[in-house]
Formats: structure tokens, sequence, C-alpha cells
């Protein structure tokens, strides 16, 4: 996880200052209650952290030494997995009769190749793990958008 060097803006929600240490907005306010975090102070009627305390909160994140002078753990982010390029269902050379019949029951009446530049546009790396209905939707509201 790379954190800020140093703050950017002035002052930060509370949100923005969780989104910024790499924790979720419940996560963060349990640390604040635990005293690992500082309290944010009152910009009018909604709590920010300004710059000293944005500089606090990222430091804390960085050496895991809280406010409160005790050593805390944070969890890693798990690291995603590269995953597969999604392969078509429909084999090549189809003319996706199937779509066709789906969009025209909705009223869209259309051709294989118009089908196709939809599904290309839409779904470049394929569509085989992708619900039916929602490859449907998609299409149909990618091909009344170029009428």
């Amino acid at each position: 996880m790379s954190l800020p060097e140093r703050p950017s803006k002035a002052v930060v929600s509370v949100v923005e200052m969780a989104s910024m240490v790499g924790l979720s907005k419940s996560r963060f306010y349990a640390l604040m209650e635990a005293g690992v975090f500082p309290r944010p102070v009152q910009n009018g009627k909604r709590p920010a952290f300004d710059f000293d305390l944005q500089a606090r909160c990222l430091d804390i994140r960085r050496t895991g030494i809280g406010a409160n002078k005790e050593a805390v753990l944070f969890n890693r982010k798990h690291k995603t997995t590269a995953k597969k390029p999604r392969q078509s269902r429909q084999q090549p050379g189809n003319d996706h009769a199937e779509l066709i019949e789906a969009l025209k029951s909705l009223g869209l009446t259309t051709t294989a190749g118009a089908v196709q530049a939809a599904l290309d546009e839409l779904y470049p790396d394929g569509h085989a793990e992708i619900e039916e209905g929602e490859v449907i939707r998609r299409v149909f509201l990618q091909l009344q958008s170029r009428k």
C-alpha cells in the first residue's frame, strides 16, 4: 500500500482520511475510539482533519505507533491476482441469434454486426462469466444509445 508522503489538502473529512490511510470508515472510527488515531476538529458542523492531523494520521499508519503511544498492527490488503481474460460464450462465426432474439423481444430490431460491435465495445475481454441477463441489458442500452 502506498501512503501519500504528506497531506495535499488543507482539510479532509473523516471518510477521506480513512481512505488516505487505507482503512474502511468503520475501522478508522474504531481505531479513533481506541486512541490510535487522533480525533478530528470541528470544521463548521462537520468533523475534519486539518493539515497537522492528517500528517499525524499518515505517520501513525506508516510507523504503526498510535497517538496513544501503543503499537498497532494494520492488516495488509490482499493482493489481487491477475484474472484470466474472459472468453466469450459465443463461438467464432456465431451470429448471436439468441441475443438478437432477446433484443427483439424487448422491441429492438438489430443486426448480428451491430450486436458484435456492441459486445466488442462493452466486453473487450469477453463476457463468458457475466450473467446472460446483464449482457442483454447492457447490449440493449448500448444499441439504444446509438439511435
